[in-house]
């Protein structure tokens, strides 16, 4: 086992994004850096647990579908050519683990027509989830055609609360006054090419 260097841990990697945070610990860790895993797991475990969640999971069912994920992680790492692809592997293998749940559970619990219909207006339908992932897909294939600075800017602001400005704006190379107006730019486009994906 190789320990993390001091100065790599003093780096302060919280500024990047996720998804960089992901793929950087990802390239160390199979550099023999067994420590790199650790930060690999604090950077997803957070957006594994809102992609689950979404699906309806009860806690107890959503630390289940996280763990098997990144069990299933570990035993096919080295499946996973390119290092920037790991964050979304590993929401791909969420949101599957979390799916295949929803239904064994809905088809393992049956239950009377009135007690079903009561609780209809409070569950995410089969069709409801279906139509939720396809948004999604859409709007991550808009996010995809974008600019990588715009990626880099709606990534960071869709999965965190309050994004550090001062180190976003190191990050990706612009004035902390020019992000706001710059996201609203990103998010114009995103708007476009979701615009025409639905008039194909």
């Amino acid at each position: 086992m190789v320990a993390m260097s001091e100065d790599r841990r003093a780096e302060g990697q919280s500024g990047l994004s996720p998804w960089d945070m992901a793929s950087g610990a990802f390239i160390a860790w199979r550099q023999g850096d067994a420590g790199a895993v650790d930060e690999l797991v604090a950077a997803m475990t957070p957006v594994l647990w809102h992609v689950v969640r979404a699906y309806g999971l009860d806690r107890e069912a959503a630390e289940d579908v996280v763990q098997a994920t990144w069990l299933g992680f570990v035993r096919l790492h080295e499946t996973i050519a390119d290092p920037q692809a790991v964050a979304s592997w590993l929401i791909t293998s969420a949101r599957r683990g979390a799916a295949a749940h929803a239904r064994t559970a809905r088809r393992a619990t049956p239950v009377q027509d009135e007690t079903l219909h009561a609780a209809l207006p409070d569950t995410e339908s089969a069709e409801a989830l279906a139509v939720l992932d396809d948004e999604a897909a859409r709007l991550w294939g808009a996010v995809a055609s974008v600019d990588e600075r715009c990626r880099k800017l709606l990534r960071v602001v869709a999965f965190m609360d309050r994004p550090d400005y001062q180190s976003l704006s190191q990050e990706l190379d612009m004035p902390v006054g020019s992000i706001g107006p710059t996201r609203a730019r990103c998010l114009a486009k995103v708007r476009t090419a979701l615009t025409r994906g639905g008039e194909r």
